[in-house]
């Protein structure tokens, strides 16, 4: 059983590497809202059609997610990261250590 402890083990890095970087790539799409940068240019498009599908999704199932002028999916968003690696990927690598 330590095989599939191990492969439990390598899946919950790859999960949590992921969910960092995705936490990242939210961090630099906050950070360029602050600004107006060129939307033509191809990273900030990529950056958009990365996140703005989740901040949308949020804007429109959670109806405190803008209060007034501000918007706070990207928050929610970070919670919602950080939930899933505490918990998802905390309870894989207890599963994974249980198996060896």
């Amino acid at each position: 059983m330590f095989v599939v402890g191990n492969l439990l083990q390598a899946i919950a890095f790859i999960v949590d590497r992921l969910l960092w970087l995705y936490s990242m790539v939210v961090l630099v799409s906050v950070l360029l809202s602050w600004v107006n940068p060129d939307p033509y240019n191809p990273i900030v498009r990529f950056l958009r059609s990365a996140t703005e599908p989740v901040f949308q999704w949020i804007r429109s199932h959670v109806p405190f997610a803008t209060i007034g002028m501000i918007d706070i999916s990207p928050i929610l968003v970070f919670l919602g990261i950080w939930f899933l690696r505490m918990f998802v990927v905390g309870t894989i690598i207890d599963f994974a250590t249980r198996l060896r």
